[in-house]
């Protein structure tokens, strides 16, 4: 650690701790190289959540070939890449070892899991009992790459950790620092806006290794149902100084992400083209980070 190499007086002078933000690259699928690299440097962020998946800026099969050069090049530009986004669903996945391999060799210890889901019709319960040894395998796999998979919660009908509780009851037997959480607060606000999310949270334990951010609101589309809309930072629904608070609370120390999923001109979707200017979706983005850094700030994060 950085304060072992100062003296006594300089690590107490040092200001709490500061989480780094990264931003999500499937919302710089428009750009590659370094071009990537520059955008987010000059936006702001710490670090590069780099999408390791078909159609994002690393194909899978290519991994061993195309990730270690981005990341040089992303690094060149002082920013880090603390964590990749990967379509890894068990150890049967196509390309995973190769993933994880890479990811060693790169320094990179943490990626994005999930796509878990439960069948219509059986019970709940039992068909998690029947996923706990798909964890495990991955949970052995990982371990020997020193790699942790952090599960991403989404929101949903038949969505495997979209209450947040049932991933307690999947991953409470295997080892954190393999198989983690992803806690998704937008979504975990969409499943439980009340004190659900809050909950749901703090079931979390040990198992929490990464937040990504996001905002929304219910709003009723044009056949008159209620849906959830995506907003940008601090005009949606979710209570951001309170959730930090907590984070700050569980001793929360990152990977951190911010997420754009309300309507940027196609930077939202993860499009190779945008129908906004480059400029106006940097602006945004700009906007977001900055809206997050006063609510860290806020939290002393």
């Amino acid at each position: 650690m950085l304060s072992r190499a100062l003296p006594l007086h300089a690590a107490d002078d040092k200001p709490a701790h500061k989480l780094k933000v990264a931003i999500f690259s499937k919302h710089l699928q428009f750009l590659a190289g370094e071009e990537l690299a520059k955008a987010a440097a000059d936006i702001g962020f710490d670090g590069i959540d780099i999408t390791v998946r078909r159609g994002g800026h690393v194909d899978p099969g290519r991994v061993a070939q195309d990730l270690p050069p981005l990341v040089g090049i992303i690094r060149q530009h002082g920013i880090e890449v603390p964590m990749i986004t990967a379509d890894i669903v068990d150890t049967q996945t196509p390309f995973t070892e190769d993933i994880l391999k890479t990811m060693a060799g790169l320094g990179i210890r943490n990626y994005r899991w999930g796509g878990l889901r439960y069948v219509a019709g059986q019970p709940y319960a039992a068909q998690l009992d029947q996923m706990k040894p798909r964890v495990g395998k991955l949970a052995a796999l990982n371990s020997r790459y020193q790699a942790c998979a952090m599960y991403h919660t989404h929101s949903g009908t038949g969505v495997v950790g979209a209450s947040i509780w049932d991933l307690y009851v999947l991953l409470r037997d295997f080892d954190p620092n393999a198989v983690g959480v992803n806690y998704d607060v937008g979504h975990a606000v969409i499943e439980g806006g009340l004190g659900g999310w809050i909950n749901s949270f703090r079931i979390t334990g040990t198992h929490l290794h990464g937040i990504a951010v996001k905002d929304f609101v219910w709003a009723k589309d044009a056949s008159g149902n209620w849906r959830p809309e995506w907003k940008p930072l601090g005009e949606g629904m979710v209570h951001f100084p309170q959730f930090f608070g907590m984070a700050a609370d569980s001793g929360f120390s990152g990977p951190l992400q911010l997420h754009f999923e309300y309507p940027l001109g196609g930077a939202n979707d993860g499009r190779a083209t945008l129908s906004i200017s480059r400029e106006e979706a940097f602006g945004a983005m700009k906007r977001d980070l900055g809206k997050l850094r006063g609510y860290l700030a806020q939290a002393h994060l």
